[in-house]
């Protein structure tokens, strides 16, 4: 337990070592997921449908300097304060936020381009599961396949396979 501990704040250190040099760091944009009490959940549901490796997860008890009591509800301790993964050479951020249990995903869309149409049906079919799709998964004029589906955490997704060819 406590060597697993460790070695998360060992990962936030150097995580926040290298945010502290930024001439160290490429500029780049992060999206950073807010799922307001269901993180866990969707860090495993992540790694399953989409292949995701958890970089990092840092609980509210494990902070260094805790947050104000006003904003972390009694019993949500071992809620998520950050954590990073990667899906491909992407790296998405997310926390569970307030905890609230109400997240909202709204404007926008995270876009993954397959491997190829079989890597693309089965990353759609899982994130479909418990979800909506929005433009079922189809050739269109610019991809052999393309969809958009929002999945059961209300995150809306755009799967991509291959250019169309003339």
């Amino acid at each position: 337990m406590i060597e697993g501990w460790t070695q998360g704040l060992d990962r936030l250190a150097g995580l926040l070592a290298t945010a502290a040099r930024p001439q160290e760091r490429a500029p780049g944009l992060t999206p950073y997921l807010l799922f307001d009490g269901r993180c866990e959940e969707a860090l495993k549901f992540y790694r399953k449908a989409l292949g995701a490796e958890i970089d990092m997860v840092m609980r509210f008890r494990d902070s260094p300097n805790p947050p104000p009591p006003d904003k972390v509800a009694p019993g949500n301790e071992n809620k998520i304060m950050h954590s990073a993964f990667r899906i491909g050479a992407a790296t998405v951020m997310a926390s569970d936020g307030f905890s609230r249990g109400n997240p909202k995903f709204e404007g926008f869309s995270l876009s993954i381009s397959a491997e190829d149409k079989a890597d693309a049906k089965r990353k759609f079919d899982a994130l479909a599961k418990g979800g909506k799709v929005q433009m079922p998964l189809g050739e269109t004029f610019f991809a052999e396949l393309f969809g958009m589906v929002s999945d059961r955490f209300g995150v809306s997704w755009m799967i991509l396979a291959g250019p169309k060819n003339p």
